[in-house]
């Protein structure tokens, strides 16, 4: 597996899905909502539940063979700070510049007009784990935690 490579379609795959408003497609379990993207033998998919807080799954395929995966669960921490709309904008935001920078790990930070985004990761697209947050005013609204990397059989 080159990594090189696949940091680059995980990349392209996130800002054509979440970030860039992608494909909704049928859930694939009952009461999820599904994004996927394609480019050749690439495959990646996003299944997650709920809404203001959730919790899901991306996955990348090469052929019909899946090879990398991450977990998240993102949860309000003070709803008279923060709520979904706003949190969503400012993740957008935020991620659209990272994947602008063609990377998804390494940590970043950046403020907008609903608070101060933060990421910080440990770990590369082989293996990895991480948090992101939101702050109003110094004080933490919003948080998502995740982690994944290579799937190998």
């Amino acid at each position: 597996m080159n990594i090189i490579e696949l940091n680059r379609f995980i990349v392209a795959a996130k800002q054509g899905c979440y970030v860039g408003g992608g494909e909704r497609t049928v859930a694939s379990r009952t009461g999820s909502h599904d994004l996927v993207w394609r480019d050749g033998d690439w495959h990646y998919r996003d299944s997650y539940f709920g809404g203001t807080d959730f919790i899901g799954q991306e996955t990348m395929w090469r052929g019909d063979e899946p090879v990398w995966a991450m977990n998240y669960y993102g949860f309000i921490i003070r709803p008279d700070l923060m709520d979904g709309t706003r949190a969503g904008e400012t993740i957008k935001a935020a991620l659209s510049l990272m994947y602008e920078e063609g990377r998804f790990l390494g940590g970043f930070s950046w403020s907008g007009p609903h608070g101060r985004y933060v990421d910080k990761s440990d770990g590369d697209v082989a293996q990895f784990f991480g948090r992101e947050a939101i702050l109003c005013d110094g004080i933490e609204a919003y948080a998502l935690h995740y982690h994944g990397g290579l799937i190998r059989p």
